[in-house]
């Protein structure tokens, strides 16, 4: 049975308000804001900052400081032994584990009742609202939805608070609804064991009538690969012929779009980009056309913006949705009901538009080469790569980059440890085309490589098969959302790397 075209209909009105954000950002984020401060004015965090007394963003920006998750940690740690109404009112039982990506120290994100259904499911609904207005001949919902997330850490749990990967809090709340939907089972979905549940979820979803896939490009390439190795057959698009759409995020999907589309090659295929992260559902892809994605303004999230330059200064300018400007970098900061304050996520976005307000993630405010002045983005590096890759013919599945400050030459130049799915013919050839590819997308890489002054050609080190997925392992990090940090401005990641070659 395919209900595709009642659900579309169902969303229609939604999707005209998501439609009016363009002449309205000012409106609802102020709306959203004023939301929070009362809804948090009795709690600990809110009686400590005066919330009663805000009548304005300007007064909130006035008294409520802006910091990270060290900011916040001792009230998350009350939270999470049973305290309540201290962040966000009431109990909040779940916490999404997550590390980062550049250090070891674990955070306990807090995700509030409220927080799960109007900060993150919210971004999935919309997701399929849009997607079923872009392509009004789906059949979405004729099949299955395979979606790919990780585990529960009860090694983490108190008696008081369960904590986990956000897709496994997502997958143990998820409405029976898209229960009837989803792919695999649930107890596979929330196997700790990646290489076991990445084998079972192949054999579990081989005979189902899968129409769409979610999950991190990386993660669920290993899915797919392991899905043809089973079934020996060619394309996915053999296995599940009603495939019709990849709702993807996590990591930026330029590195992978020439894999996916070989592996799919369907032409009824479709690829949508979502800014979900353990703090909340940020952004997603309304056009087809436009790779940039939408920031959604009127969920449970305040935004805020520090632009990049001024990232780590004592006194940083923070800009509201309404003062921002397209083309600049800003580090982004939140406000939400699950209880984060001003809190300075790590990502870094570029907005390509304002009204409507659209935007690309340029990387994460610790994820950056800046050694020499060259302010080499991970956007760069993703955009340089896809470019190196179209004139050789390679393929690259995974790469870490960090600067060589000076050698036993005086060289300095940035080294490239990359794991290809495709080994260009000539690796020096591959290496000339991503520096020129860089200095062509960045004037200030351009400007240091100057007659090789400040900056000389980048270095190419070819990873063994599977290296990452090792390092990964090495840290007990495979699987779920995990990602291989992309670019650092210090050797610490490299050097761990490069002793598993």
């Amino acid at each position: 049975m395919n209900i595709t075209p009642l659900v579309r209909h169902f969303f229609s009105r939604r999707v005209r308000i998501i439609d009016s954000y363009a002449h309205r950002a000012e409106e609802l984020q102020r709306a959203v804001l004023t939301r929070l401060i009362r809804q948090a004015s009795h709690t600990l965090w809110g009686e400590q900052h005066g919330y009663a007394d805000i009548r304005s963003y300007e007064d909130f920006a006035n008294r409520v400081p802006t910091g990270d998750y060290e900011m916040l940690k001792h009230h998350i740690d009350r939270m999470r032994h049973g305290e309540k109404d201290i962040l966000w009112p009431g109990r909040v039982r779940w916490y999404a584990k997550s590390s980062g990506t550049t250090n070891d120290k674990s955070k306990f994100i807090p995700v509030s009742a409220q927080g799960l259904q109007d900060l993150h499911y919210c971004g999935g609904r919309d997701s399929v609202a849009l997607y079923l207005r872009n392509y009004p001949d789906s059949r979405l919902f004729s099949g299955k939805a395979l979606i790919l997330g990780g585990s529960h850490q009860p090694n983490y749990n108190s008696p008081h608070s369960l904590v986990g990967d956000l897709s496994a809090i997502l997958n143990e709340n998820v409405s029976p609804f898209v229960r009837l939907f989803r792919v695999p089972k649930k107890e596979t979905a929330l196997l700790e064991d990646f290489e076991l549940k990445r084998d079972r979820i192949a054999r579990e979803t081989m005979n189902q009538d899968v129409t769409s896939i979610s999950g991190v490009p990386s993660w669920m390439m290993s899915v797919l690969n392991r899905m043809l190795e089973i079934t020996g057959a060619k394309t996915v698009d053999e296995v599940w012929p009603n495939l019709e759409v990849f709702f993807h995020g996590g990591v930026a999907f330029t590195p992978y779009r020439e894999q996916y589309l070989r592996m799919i090659p369907s032409e009824k295929m479709h690829y949508m980009e979502t800014y979900n992260a353990s703090e909340g559902f940020f952004g997603l892809q309304t056009d087809p056309e436009d790779k940039a994605m939408t920031l959604m303004l009127d969920y449970d999230v305040f935004y805020e913006f520090i632009p990049l330059e001024e990232v780590g200064t004592e006194h940083p300018t923070l800009l509201p949705i309404w003062e921002v400007e397209a083309g600049r970098n800003y580090a982004l900061v939140i406000s939400t009901s699950c209880g984060l304050w001003r809190y300075q996520i790590g990502d870094t976005l570029k907005f390509t538009s304002v009204r409507p307000y659209k935007f690309i993630i340029s990387g994460r405010t610790k994820s950056f080469i800046n050694a020499f002045g060259e302010e080499l983005m991970v956007d760069n590096a993703d955009r340089g790569l896809k470019a190196a890759c179209e004139a050789t013919g390679a393929e690259v599945s995974e790469y870490t980059a960090a600067p060589v400050f000076m050698d036993a030459e005086g060289k300095c130049r940035h080294q490239w440890v990359v794991e290809f799915r495709r080994r260009p013919d000539d690796i020096e050839a591959f290496a000339d085309a991503l520096d020129n590819a860089l200095r062509n997308i960045n004037s200030d890489y351009d400007a240091k490589r100057y007659k090789d002054i400040t900056l000389q050609r980048l270095e190419i080190i070819p990873a063994r098969e599977g290296l990452f997925n090792d390092w990964l392992k090495s840290r007990g990090k495979l699987g779920g959302q995990h990602k291989v940090p992309r670019l650092s401005n210090h050797r610490d990641i490299i050097e761990q790397v490069l002793t598993m070659l």
